[in-house]
């Protein structure tokens, strides 16, 4: 997971004026750094009793609290993350993970434990490695010492040893530790006196993955430098003292830290008797489905260094519009100072490092920093092939329609500008505000030196409210801005301002989880000379992320106010309309996008770069536009993933596991949303173990998941079978229900364009999972799978490349209470997702848009819990 506040997806833009306070503490909330906590814990277990597959710790009820998992293993209480330290010994496959021991939020960073002897009834410990004074227990291995390498077992007796991350809370500083266990795990004792065993000064160092390298002898430890995206290799005689070997990367995707690496050896589909290695890379954010993922690369691995089966890309050949080459703009045209007088050739003054553009020249808006503005036009052209392909970089703001320009204050009269030294005549204060007033800020898209800001009395922690004098209501308006958490008003712990009426709630807004002041409007209709108050409520602690709330101007308005045009983008202008448009991802780095014009063929065309912004990454970047019949892919479309979902992350696998097996098991949830998932009083789940292999897929070897086998021991009474069952347009009802399901189907398309099945059906609850036969994508739509609105990142659609086979789709489908697995293709594309539909929603549907579809074949089989 995210530890820290570094990285090109968090850091503002050079000479940012963004405030820093508030970037760090939402990448560190929703990415896990070491800042310290205070929410209150629910349910704490600090007790380390053992809770086993009977019930929740130092209990004997069952798992069966609304959304909790029946065949994942999830904590009986608190806050998981990454799996640690898997590794199977004297029968038992051992799963430390991630921890907090007091409370369901990310924070004071342990390692739980569990044991199985099946990978699917697990008995949770007592807390195996807790934190201490100094420093919290990250992510990491664990080895089975067999030939006492280290001096810390017995003839007969191996110790178990932990390798770790200890993450210093004063500095940050993460370096590399040891704990010991010789009796099968159950307790640690930490090599104090010779801990950090590998230290290289660095507050971006870590998640060991050691392993014994037989062909050398030797153990070898992969671990991530998470900034420079590189995975860094040393090997050891006697895990006490390490040798630097090599690093890999960058490679891949590298939109945001990489972490938890693992390198491993399968056998060679092209090479039989040889093997392949594999290397997996977790990053946040920059996951192919938002926020956090995996990726994997093959290759080989001599003992010393890991080369990558990936040739450098080519993009696809065209006709150039644009490659700023030559020292011009191509005959571009330019208005404002912000794109100079000519392309660039490297970093301007300020800026840091740029990468990605091709040749010598290329666009970008940073002359003068952040603050110029202005456009670069193309000549007009005609659009005569079906793709335009080009690199960008830059600020992630995006275009929008219905706008006005920066600064536009909303016609009416300002109640509040916050710009005094108090909050205002006749405004109160509570709570943590009360003795505070205005701070002086420096917020993209402020108006006046100050604003209203519930960060600045007593940081994150802080709670309480701030109150309007009594107004009567006299504007057809109310128009604010307001930046800060997204957390609404009538879920837990909001940061919202609500307009009050007859001692009612009846307006309310709340953040966009940015510090980007952004307008948004209430209609007074309806209160027309009525009294009101408007109250800024805070009461979120920070635990779950952005737990503050600003506000900058309150206008009594004639009309509801529009958004600023802000963009930092490329659009493409057809019939004087931007008909495309594209954005940067807040990095230095270009990469390549592609813009399908096929129903745009022999339309007059204009490319604008636009660079409208003056905050925070308010920089544009782009190169070689080139029109081609072919869609150029980004560095995130070619990277090879282990889960097209949003809910798999920091993905590992055991060590020594019988058979010589490999077996994968991650994290199921995201680092957008996961302090903020609704259940209680644990918070996170795993996904189901996984046995790895290597399949040739187009000629390249790919990574092919399956549910362990010992997941049917789980199944349960008859299944539901049908064989070439017509699907008409729209949705037909199973003969099969269900909250725990393994689900089997194949499906043709017949004349349907996309078609699949729902599940957990009911009450205007359903899952989607399907096929689009346009696309060639398979997809999980989780838009109405029940609560979703916890957070804005949660509810949408993951989609993965699928090619039929005979056009015909398999899919297995694993159905928990809390989860969808999609397995198609024999398990060559994966997707996971979190869901959180109600208990009662647990219908199952056939669904074709566009035409019927066969469902050629069908299973459903219930799933007994494992914990009862």
């Amino acid at each position: 997971m995210r530890r820290t506040h570094s990285g090109p997806g968090l850091t503002p833009g050079p000479k940012s004026k963004k405030r820093l306070n508030a970037l760090i503490l939402a990448a560190a909330m929703t990415a896990g750094s070491a800042l310290p906590l205070s929410a209150p814990a629910l349910a704490a277990d600090t007790s380390g009793a053992a809770a086993t597959a009977s019930g929740a710790v130092g209990t004997s009820a069952p798992y069966s609290e609304t959304y909790r998992p029946q065949f994942h293993f999830s904590p009986a209480t608190n806050w998981m993350n990454d799996p640690n330290g898997l590794v199977y010994y004297q029968g038992e496959y051992h799963m430390f993970f991630q921890y907090n021991p007091s409370g369901d939020t990310w924070g004071n960073m342990s390692w739980g434990h569990a044991v199985s002897t099946d990978l699917v009834h697990w008995t949770q410990l007592p807390l195996a490695i807790p934190q201490d004074d100094k420093n919290m227990i990250f992510s990491g291995s664990a080895v089975i010492d067999k030939d006492n390498t280290t001096g810390f077992g017995q003839p007969g007796n191996p110790a178990m040893v932990a390798i770790y991350t200890a993450a210093d809370k004063a500095t940050g500083k993460q370096s590399q530790a040891l704990a010991y266990s010789t009796d099968k795990g159950r307790t640690f004792t930490k090599y104090n006196s010779g801990n950090p065993v590998l230290d290289i000064g660095s507050n971006n160092f870590r998640d060991p993955k050691v392993f014994w390298y037989e062909a050398g002898h030797e153990w070898l430890m992969s671990a991530v430098l998470s900034d420079q995206h590189k995975v860094t290799f040393y090997s050891s005689p006697d895990l006490k003292t390490w040798k630097h070997l090599s690093d890999f990367g960058p490679a891949g995707a590298t939109g945001g830290a990489w972490e938890c690496p693992d390198l491993f050896p399968l056998p060679d589909p092209a090479n039989p008797g040889k093997q392949k290695w594999v290397l997996t890379v977790n990053l946040n954010p920059g996951g192919i489905a938002g926020g956090s993922g995996v990726q994997y690369f093959t290759g080989s691995f001599d003992g010393t260094k890991f080369t990558s089966d990936d040739k450098p890309y080519v993009p696809p050949a065209g006709t150039s519009l644009g490659n700023f080459d030559n020292g011009t703009y191509d005959g571009w045209q330019t208005t404002g100072t912000a794109f100079g007088t000519a392309p660039a050739t490297g970093s301007l003054p300020g800026q840091s490092g740029v990468t990605g553009f091709e040749g010598t020249g290329f666009v970008n808006s940073f002359n003068g920093g952040d603050g110029p503005t202005g456009t670069l036009s193309s000549q007009t052209f005609t659009v005569n092939k079906s793709h335009l392909n080009f690199l960008v970089g830059g600020g992630n703001h995006p275009y929008a329609a219905d706008t006005v320009p920066l600064g536009t204050l909303p016609a009416g009269t300002v109640f509040n500008d916050f710009s005094g030294a108090t909050y205002g005549a006749g405004w109160t204060a509570t709570g943590s505000f009360a003795s505070s007033g205005p701070s002086t800020e420096s917020l993209p898209n402020q108006l006046g030196p100050k604003v209203l800001d519930t960060y600045a009395p007593q940081g994150e922690t802080g709670t309480g409210a701030i109150t309007s004098p009594t107004f009567t209501v006299n504007s057809p308006y109310i128009d604010l801005q307001v930046a800060g958490g997204n957390h609404p008003w009538g879920q837990s712990n909001p940061t919202a301002v609500n307009l009050i009426v007859g001692g009612k709630v009846v307006a309310t807004t709340t953040g966009p989880n940015s510090p980007d002041l952004t307008w948004t409007n209430w209609d007074m209709s309806k209160y027309q000379g009525q009294q009101a108050q408007i109250q800024v409520v805070d009461q979120n602690d920070g635990s779950t992320g952005w737990g503050h709330l600003m506000v900058g101007d309150i206008v009594f308005a004639n009309a509801p106010a529009k958004p600023w045009d802000t963009q930092t983008s490329v659009n493409l202008v057809v019939d004087g309309k931007v008909a495309r448009s594209a954005t940067g991802a807040n990095s230095e780095n270009l990469d390549w996008a592609s813009w399908d014009l096929s129903d745009l063929m022999g339309k007059q065309a204009q490319i604008q770069v636009v660079d409208h912004n003056t905050g925070g990454w308010g920089h544009i970047l782009a190169d070689d536009f080139t029109l081609s019949d072919t869609a150029a892919q980004s560095a995130v479309q070619r990277a090879h993933w282990v889960d097209y979902g949003k809910d798999n992350y920091a993905g590992v696998t055991f060590n020594d596991a019988p058979g010589g097996k490999r077996i994968m098991i991650g994290w199921m949830n995201n680092w957008d949303y996961g302090g903020s998932i609704p259940t209680s009083p644990w918070r996170s789940a795993m996904t189901v173990p996984r046995e790895l292999s290597l399949q040739t897929v187009d000629g390249a070897p790919r990574l092919v998941q399956t549910p362990v086998n010992q997941l049917n021991q789980l199944t349960t009474g008859p299944s539901v079978h049908k064989e070439n069952m017509s699907v008409p347009a729209g949705s037909t009802v199973l003969p099969a229900t269900g909250k725990a399901l393994d689900i089997t189907a194949s499906f043709t398309a017949g004349t349907a364009s996309s078609y699949g099945l729902k599940v957990r059906t009911g009450s205007g609850q359903e899952t989607l999972i399907g096929y689009d036969n346009k696309s060639g994508q398979a997809y999980i739509d989780r838009t109405k799978s029940g609560a979703v609105g916890f957070n804005p990142s949660f509810p949408g659609v993951q989609t993965a490349p699928l090619t039929t086979s005979g056009g015909t789709v398999k899919l297995r489908i694993l159905v928990d209470w809390s989860s969808v697995e999609v397995f198609a293709d024999d398990g060559k594309i994966v997707l996971t997702d979190q869901i959180f539909p109600d208990p009662s929603s647990q219908g199952i549907e056939a669904f074709a848009n566009g035409g019927n579809a066969v469902l050629t074949s069908l299973d459903v089989k219930q799933m007994k819990s494992a914990w009862q």
